[in-house]
């Protein structure tokens, strides 16, 4: 959970609603072949096809009550994966705002494998 207090009040934004969104931000993105798994329990989901539980690709820390996101992709063959992590940052920064009105501390994009 992340909880931010500004001029109206608090709110309060759960990790499973993060993870979704930006799990549905990702895989709309053009050059994303596939989310990997980042964790050894999104590992376990995903063997257990039970992605509902947790989306494998996304992990999410809060820190000081500072959102870091960690997103674990499979890009497609002859993309350009600078170009592909960029607009990754820029998408998922922008989903976030929009969203939750929480800002982003830092976004890790890390591509595990390319795809044809």
């Amino acid at each position: 959970m992340i909880t931010v207090e500004n001029h109206i009040g608090k709110i309060t934004v759960s990790n499973r609603y993060l993870t979704d969104l930006i799990w549905n931000t990702v895989t709309g993105c053009v050059g994303v072949a596939d989310m990997n798994t980042s964790s050894m329990l999104n590992d376990v989901c995903s063997f257990l096809k039970i992605d509902s539980l947790c989306r494998k690709g996304v992990s999410i820390k809060v820190r000081n009550n500072r959102l870091y996101i960690g997103i674990h992709v499979s890009v497609t063959f002859g993309t350009n994966i600078s170009a592909v992590t960029s607009s990754l940052k820029r998408r998922v920064k922008y989903a976030v705002k929009e969203m939750t009105g929480i800002d982003t501390a830092g976004i890790n994009i890390f591509v595990d494998n390319i795809s044809e």
